[in-house]
């Protein structure tokens, strides 16, 4: 049996996925903040300030935060002093990135299209590694584990917030329900997009429970991996260091 790659719901062959993706993230690029909101009720600038604070950016440090390409997370990072590469497969979504800088008149950011499968950095480049509700969306998750790995020098940080699957009973249920059926239909009525935001949905349906996924990042060689649930396990921040 051939090898295949869930895109939502389905099986897709392995070679078409990153192409289907990037044409997703295409089509919400300009109302990504808007998707972020329909699928979070707006908890997601929560999350994120959240997260960063987990990684504890430090002045000067070297950190790549991979499909970050709109800025939010490398935002939350510059405001510390990190020397950012913002990294994205997607030439739309950093092109978001780069109007939203220079909007808010930053400067210093480095913003490259790189696929986190095949990064283009040599070895042991930077102190932290960061990736924000993207690893999901990739083909070969362990592959990319292996880049992240790759491209940290010893001592550095891996760290993830990811879609998950939450754990409390009834609130489960009621997450299901509005997911599936509200937050398709405010694509079609905010972004006219119901078939990308149906997508993004499955997809956290179809990403590795927490157990797994820690499981896979320790496969990779990280070290002290860990994970915090939030809301019961809804979103995750996982983490681990390269020793």
């Amino acid at each position: 049996m051939s090898e295949t790659a869930s895109f939502g719901y389905t099986d897709v062959d392995p070679t078409e996925k990153t192409g289907m993706v990037r044409s997703v993230f295409s089509n919400v690029a300009a109302r990504y903040d808007l998707m972020n909101d329909a699928m979070s009720g707006g908890m997601h600038r929560v999350w994120k300030d959240l997260f960063v604070r987990r990684v504890k950016p430090r002045k000067n440090e070297r950190i790549l935060d991979m499909a970050g390409g709109t800025g939010d997370i490398a935002f939350r990072l510059h405001k510390a002093g990190a020397a950012v590469t913002v990294a994205d497969i997607n030439p739309e979504m950093l092109a978001v990135g780069m109007e939203r800088a220079r909007k808010r008149d930053l400067s210093g950011l480095i913003w490259a299209e790189e696929n986190a499968e095949t990064l283009s950095f040599p070895d042991r480049q930077f102190d932290a590694y960061t990736i924000a509700f993207g690893i999901r969306n990739v083909t070969h998750i362990q592959q990319a584990l292996e880049e992240a790995h790759r491209v940290l020098k010893y001592g550095g940080r891996f760290f993830c917030l990811e879609f998950s699957t939450t754990l409390w009973p009834g609130f489960a249920d009621i997450y299901d329900s509005y997911s599936h059926h509200l937050v398709p239909k405010l694509g079609k009525l905010l972004a006219h997009d119901e078939d990308s935001y149906r997508y993004l949905i499955e997809s956290i349906r179809r990403f590795p429970d927490m157990p797994t996924f820690e499981s896979m990042i320790a496969k990779t060689g990280f070290v002290r991996t860990r994970v915090e649930p939030l809301l019961g396990g809804l979103v995750a921040i996982h983490s681990g260091w390269k020793v």
